[in-house]
């Protein structure tokens, strides 16, 4: 039986954990806007836009600086008013890159995609945890506990509950993070995966899952399960291995396009589905 994580140190060994899959870590305050050294020009500013500007100059060098600011304008103004359309237009960009046209060398107006991730190289990209992310939007100022970003696109978040509280529960934590996306829904436009942990327990969800499709992740490498490690350790190395978060990230849209033939998204889509089609047998 695994014991339940100390109440000090379970952020801390979730941190630990993300560094050992090859994740920069950085605290919160350490780059909010009033720091030494700031990544967002505000609070309410969810994209660490520098990585992601960088990012994009790596992956496109073929692509004009102009069509690439488009591409990053694209990515940062929204364009439907509902978080879930909102999204699925994001992770379209983010799998298949951002259509853009610019002239080429010879004055003839050409098309292209500028990418937003590499699939194809994993330490292309830019990979980064965050913990006491705080966002401030339509006067609700929250801190997750911990952001995944991939290229600056933040797209986990995770929520730790006290684990020395013995009313602290899973249910609780996926009510708060219930309570985020109303009230700083711009911090999901790009989530791929959301995460509740009570210290012992720990479920791995959708952004549109409800309580009960929030599931254990019970594999990391894919050929078993794992016994004696708490939950949150195995979910996290498992599900959050670069090479994992990728091939999630497009099973995800493949299963939006499935699914959704009109711009209504039913709210059954993109629950389970992209997880269990990872080919890793992590729903067991």
């Amino acid at each position: 039986m695994v014991a339940r994580l100390a109440e000090s140190h379970v952020e801390e060994a979730a941190l630990e954990w993300l560094a050992e899959l090859g994740y920069g870590v950085k605290a919160g305050p350490d780059i909010a806007p009033d720091s030494a050294a700031p990544e967002r020009a505000s609070y309410d500013d969810v994209v660490l836009r520098r990585r992601l500007a960088r990012a994009v100059a790596r992956l496109n060098p073929s692509i004009p600086e102009e069509a690439r600011a488009e591409a990053l304008r694209r990515v940062r103004q929204a364009e439907y008013p509902g978080l879930i359309e909102e999204n699925r237009r994001l992770h379209r960009f983010m799998v298949e890159g951002v259509p853009v046209e610019f002239y080429g060398d010879d004055g003839v107006i050409k098309g292209d995609h500028v990418r937003l991730v590499d699939f194809d190289d994993l330490e292309a990209n830019d990979w980064l945890a965050v913990n006491q992310f705080t966002v401030i939007e339509q006067k609700a100022n929250r801190r997750p506990d911990v952001v995944l970003f991939l290229n600056g696109l933040p797209v986990c978040v995770v929520e730790l509950k006290n684990a020395g509280d013995e009313n602290a529960t899973l249910d609780g934590a996926f009510n708060q993070l219930q309570t985020y996306k109303k009230q700083i829904p711009s911090l999901f436009r790009t989530n791929v995966a959301l995460v509740i942990s009570d210290g012992m327990g720990a479920r791995i969800g959708s952004l549109t899952a409800d309580r009960e499709r929030f599931m254990p992740w019970r594999t990391i490498e894919g050929d078993g399960l794992v016994r004696g490690m708490a939950e949150l350790e195995i979910l996290l190395k498992g599900a959050f291995a670069k090479h994992r978060v990728l091939a999630l990230l497009k099973e995800l849209l493949s299963v939006s396009l499935m699914f959704c033939t009109s711009r209504q998204l039913p709210p059954t889509v993109i629950v389970w589905f992209p997880f269990v089609s990872v080919k890793v047998s992590t729903m067991l």
